[in-house]
């Protein structure tokens, strides 16, 4: 048998998947602090995925995942999609948003 490590935060359903292929999942239960960390990571990981998406397929399954895993932070900080939208929107009234497509190159500041 040919053994493939992941290391990674899988999601519930996977080791039902991973049995039915008549594979063996070594799976552990992450406290508090780890599943945190995993959270981010896998938002990573996602996020990269999603820039490497091509098709309009791709796009929506890697984005559906990064909104899974934005609800997923929220709720392990106690917040609410509500809170993350108020915020979002707050931003945007401040800062913007990026419907005009602008792009940083450079900036020149002035002498100390």
């Amino acid at each position: 048998m040919n053994r493939k490590t992941y290391n990674k935060l899988i999601r519930n359903k996977i080791p039902e998947i991973i049995k039915k292929d008549n594979a063996i999942p070594k799976i552990s239960i992450l406290n508090d602090g780890q599943f945190t960390t995993a959270l981010k990571e896998k938002l990573v990981e996602k996020a990269k995925e999603l820039l490497e998406a091509k098709t309009h397929e791709e796009i929506l399954n890697e984005l559906s995942d990064v909104l899974e895993l934005v609800e997923s932070i929220a709720t392990n900080n106690e917040l609410t999609i509500a809170e993350v939208e108020k915020q979002k929107l707050a931003k945007k009234e401040k800062r913007g948003g990026f419907e005009k497509k602008l792009f940083l190159e450079y900036v020149d500041e002035p002498s100390k």
